[in-house]
């Protein structure tokens, strides 16, 4: 095939304020530069939708504060993808190899063979590309990373609770922490139905936060309150939470999807902090880029053995390229089950 020098993308028409809307993105032709040795010509096959995407297009985010450089308006939309080699000048990776690579909402892109945690996909599981964007993807790296390199150890029988344990990050910690670790699980997740998957998965219960009795239920189901309280929420999660974990217990910060769009945090119970020597930890999957291949192969053995479902561990909507924005969108209505996933059609 001819090589092309332009692709169709998704770019930013502007740094966003407030809600995202349909004028936040635009479908336009780009061009695509050269290969330089090292790099591959990707043509794209799906991508992994990320709520801190929502941090990277702000525009009243410091870039300083990034741990990623922002996207620029007129830029690709960066998310984590999946994609086939058609063209090469790397030793890595030949044409018709599959890799996962940070990359953008566009058909085609150039991805460097150094670039951090770019990999080709395992063939030993099933559906294992798109474990690549889940499981052993960014997913499955921070639930793993959270779990096993900033927790203090986790004893079986520990009191762990995760919030959005629907989600992408959350449902692979709710299974690593019963599964693997033995731990009692209290999962938190928005309505019956969720709560049901999130017990399906193995949690020992689950909490509905969109229920007029959240704050009763949470405290019922944690009598003797929380070891470790993986976060992916903040907001009125963690405030309720702030109350309910151990003296000495920790709190790992992963994510805050109550203020991606704005949302007003407003903790009553931070003196719980103080008065209970909690200690609260922020953590990135980058951070622990040395230890990969350990996590990468420990993952794909424990969905081998079953201990995490791959097939309930992402959401995968079929869309046309200009769809992708929608279907980002998803993330913050709670339509999806684990990763949220673009497969182009």
């Amino acid at each position: 095939m001819s090589v092309p020098t332009t692709t169709r993308a998704i770019v930013l028409t502007a740094p966003v304020r407030g809600e995202v809307t349909d004028k936040t993105f635009e479908l336009k032709t780009v061009p695509l530069p050269a290969l330089a040795d090292g790099q591959v010509l990707l043509r794209l096959k799906a991508f992994s939708h990320e709520p801190a995407l929502r941090h990277w297009i702000d525009a009243d985010t410091d870039p300083a504060r990034l741990y990623v450089p922002p996207v620029l308006a007129g830029e690709v939309v960066r998310s984590p993808s999946i994609g086939e080699v058609v063209a090469s000048k790397s030793d890595k990776w030949a044409v018709g190899a599959k890799v996962a690579a940070l990359a953008g909402w566009a058909e085609y892109a150039v991805v460097d063979e150094a670039m951090y945690p770019a990999h080709t996909t395992p063939s030993e599981l099933p559906d294992s590309n798109l474990h690549s964007l889940d499981v052993l993807g960014w997913v499955g790296l921070t639930a793993y990373f959270g779990l096993f390199k900033v927790a203090r150890p986790i004893k079986a029988g520990s009191t762990v609770v995760v919030s959005g344990a629907a989600g992408g990050v959350g449902s692979v910690v709710v299974q690593i922490a019963k599964h693997v670790l033995g731990a009692r699980v209290v999962g938190i997740a928005g309505g019956k139905a969720k709560c049901d998957w999130v017990r399906g998965l193995g949690a020992d219960e689950c909490v509905d936060y969109k229920s007029a009795t959240f704050a009763d239920d949470l405290k019922a189901a944690l009598p003797d309150y929380a070891d470790v309280f993986f976060d992916n929420v903040g907001g009125a999660v963690l405030d309720n939470m702030l109350a309910l974990v151990k003296r000495h217990g920790q709190i790992l910060m992963c994510g805050a999807m109550d203020q991606y769009n704005g949302g007003e945090l407003k903790l009553r119970n931070w003196s719980q902090v103080l008065f209970n020597r909690i200690d609260i930890q922020g953590f990135l999957f980058l951070d622990y880029a040395d230890s990969n291949a350990e996590a990468v192969e420990n993952l794909a053995k424990w969905v081998a053995e079953g201990k995490i479902n791959g097939p309930n561990a992402h959401t995968v909507v079929a869309n046309k390229l200009e769809e992708v924005p929608a279907t980002w969108k998803r993330l913050y209505s709670g339509d999806s089950r684990g990763k949220l996933i673009s497969k182009l059609e």
